[in-house]
């Protein structure tokens, strides 16, 4: 989930503003979470499952 769309129960601001202190720390921790998918949206993520079935589909030719 990426902190873009949360609100804050605290101020009721988005979190990625940063408004309040609860909204910077939960943005802080946030963002120590993400890792290399985190930072990827859902359409990157789908483009990278495509390809990834298209070279398996490749290789198990290949290997056939």
């Amino acid at each position: 989930m990426t902190y873009d769309r949360l609100v804050c129960a605290n101020c009721a601001a988005p979190v990625s503003e940063g408004r309040c202190p609860v909204c910077r720390a939960s943005r802080e921790r946030l963002q120590q979470q993400a890792g290399i998918f985190g930072q990827l949206n859902p359409a990157m993520l789908v483009a990278l499952v495509i390809v990834l079935v298209a070279l398996a589909a490749v290789l198990r030719q290949t290997v056939a």
